[in-house]
């Protein structure tokens, strides 16, 4: 299992770090776009449906690639209105009827609007953070992966208080503090150490973290970046919640030793949007 896992994750690792840092922007906007419509697919089933699930994706592919192709050579800062009004849609949703779903443990709201909103929200904001840089779109990528790991190992070490155990059961509020705290060390050590990374014009070698302490201040920066950690861990707690109901356990079998496309990303599906939305306001 563990050389599965291994294995799976050099092979991804091959595909993503070119398309983010040695190609043009619209080659990660449909890098992502294929894995955003396989995790559609991957929604659909668990909804019940698995030709609903493939029409899911194939709406979403279809729709990014004319995104794609009307963005390509406009301005990194042109994103139109819509795209915040997107993610503002997406970011009320995972406010709102998400914790609510994970608090009655059952889905509330419309399974599939929810599923084609959320899912082109995150994909959107993939594509527009690329094209503000690299390094912002990585850097936002990290909040999530930071916020994983610390709460793996807290929760590991010092976890005692369940978070949801009817949903999760090994996830705990330890372990959440433990990964907003690593989120917020890696960030101050990025400051340090790279502190003209938050001045960039166009957010080529632009870190998120530094980018918001530069133009809301150092208050704010710790409150955003504890937000979209405890974001993330609303989308990995409602992917669980998806797959407790539809009585799996995980969301596909497309990645070996790690499931499905959904369960690598359900984390992202719901900071994205609110990154992308920031920057918006912020600019």
């Amino acid at each position: 299992m563990l050389g599965q896992r291994v294995l799976t994750a050099l092979v991804l690792l091959a595909i993503l770090i070119p398309s983010i840092f040695l190609a043009p922007p619209w080659v990660w906007g449909l890098v992502s776009l294929a894995l955003l419509a396989i995790a559609g697919a991957e929604w659909g089933r668990l909804l019940g449906s698995i030709r609903g699930g493939r029409l899911l994706g194939a709406a979403l592919a279809a729709a990014g690639i004319a995104y794609v192709a009307w963005r390509t050579g406009r301005p990194a800062d042109a994103a139109p209105v819509a795209v915040g009004v997107l993610a503002a849609a997406s970011l009320l949703f995972w406010l709102t009827i998400g914790p609510a779903s994970l608090a009655r443990v059952q889905r509330v709201g419309p399974g599939w609007p929810a599923a084609a909103l959320l899912l082109a929200a995150a994909w959107v904001a993939l594509y527009e953070l690329r094209l503000a840089g690299a390094a912002m779109l990585v850097s936002c990528m990290a909040i999530v992966w930071l916020a994983d790991i610390g709460a793996y190992f807290a929760g590991r070490a010092l976890g005692r208080h369940k978070l949801a155990p009817r949903v999760s059961p090994g996830k705990t509020w330890e372990g959440v503090a433990g990964g907003i705290a690593a989120v917020l060390g890696v960030a101050a050590l990025v400051a340090f150490g790279w502190p003209a990374s938050g001045t960039g014009a166009d957010g080529g070698a632009t870190v998120f973290s530094s980018w918001v302490a530069a133009r809301a201040g150092l208050a704010a920066t710790v409150a955003v970046l504890a937000a979209v950690a405890a974001l993330s861990v609303v989308g990995d707690l409602y992917e669980s919640l998806l797959k407790r109901l539809a009585g799996v356990k995980d969301s596909g079998t497309l990645l070996p030793g790690h499931g499905g496309v959904l369960d690598r990303i359900d984390a992202l599906i719901p900071t994205m949007p609110g990154c992308l939305l920031l920057l918006q306001l912020l600019r």
